[in-house]
């Protein structure tokens, strides 16, 4: 599946809740299906500058394609994470480096977080296509 697709999908799904609590709800559930990170690479490098709530993120390379693990101690927060790994997981750096992530405002996301947790998701989101971009150039050497 693409990562245009992936997220089209995650429209379709947030489309079905009418209120926004239904939708943190949601977020929250999302955040139990969350690829556990290993607790050996809960480290300060891991640790994702600029969020309100704790976040660790790794990457890993396998094949050509990247592959995220994480964990919040936040639920909300780890419910956000799920939904970028979900998009961006298995798919290559240039592909990552080229997605968008429209389904963030299309969803609303970031108008209905707190600045903080906005700040955070962004910051998530620029992690993730940094690490696109180290394994890009890496892969080339």
């Amino acid at each position: 599946m693409t990562i245009k697709e992936t997220e089209q999908q995650i429209i379709d799904e947030f489309s079905n809740f009418d209120e926004w609590l239904d939708r943190y709800a949601y977020l929250i559930d999302l955040g139990r299906e969350c690829p556990q990170i290993d607790e050996k690479d809960k480290t300060e490098q891991n640790l994702i500058k600029g969020c309100q709530s704790r976040v660790w993120l790794s990457c890993s390379y396998d094949d050509g394609l990247l592959h995220f693990r994480a964990d919040s101690d936040a639920v909300i927060t780890r419910g956000i994470v799920t939904l970028l790994i979900r998009a961006l997981d298995g798919h290559t750096p240039q592909e990552i480096l080229d997605a968008d992530l429209a389904f963030i405002d299309t969803i609303g996301l970031k108008e209905h977080l707190s600045p903080t947790r906005s700040n955070g998701l962004t910051a998530m989101v620029k992690q993730m296509k940094m690490y696109a971009l180290a394994y890009k150039v890496s892969a080339k050497c």
